[in-house]
């Protein structure tokens, strides 16, 4: 089974209903790929999604990634990429797949850029974070080519946006 915390500080509650967006994010994005067996294994599989300050992203970022701004999300996986299909067979009643971070400012901001409203713009981020937790990256081209068109695809899926669109 897999479960979803939500913590949402005080900056973002002004807006969705986290705890439904962030789950529905998590649930679709796990649910196309190849790990949609997580869904139902028998042990508790938990993902912990963080909507907080730019501060605190910023503080995270230049901690872990040695930059020094805030970016929208983050992703910190807890289990290694090859070890994401044997999850749903372990013998632990609780796995900690990893922790999703998202900075309140840049999200406000990047959404309003695209034309999108902040709870469309975070699903995506979610989604993006999650995969990231089920290892994928985008750091190559063909990498980021196949990553960017699985949540193009989780997002229609959702009835969002297409994340990616150019617009002119």
């Amino acid at each position: 089974m897999l479960e979803t915390a939500v913590n949402a500080e005080p900056a973002w509650l002004s807006a969705g209903d986290w705890d439904a967006i962030g789950e529905a994010a998590v649930l679709a994005a796990v649910h196309a790929s190849p790990f949609a067996n997580l869904l139902t294994a028998a042990p508790l599989i938990e993902i912990s999604v963080r909507l907080t300050s730019d501060d605190e992203v910023h503080a995270l970022n230049r901690q872990y990634r040695d930059k020094n701004k805030p970016t929208n999300v983050l992703s910190f996986p807890m289990i290694e990429p090859d070890e994401i299909a044997q999850l749903a067979a372990s013998r632990d009643p609780e796995i900690m797949l990893g922790d999703i971070i998202l900075a309140h400012g840049v999200c406000l901001a990047e959404a309003a850029e695209r034309g999108v409203n902040v709870e469309a713009h975070t699903t995506h981020l979610i989604v993006h974070g999650t995969l990231h937790l089920l290892g994928y990256d985008h750091v190559g081209d063909e990498e980021a080519e196949m990553m960017e068109a699985l949540e193009r695809q989780i997002m229609s899926g959702l009835g969002l946006h297409d994340p990616y669109a150019i617009e002119d």
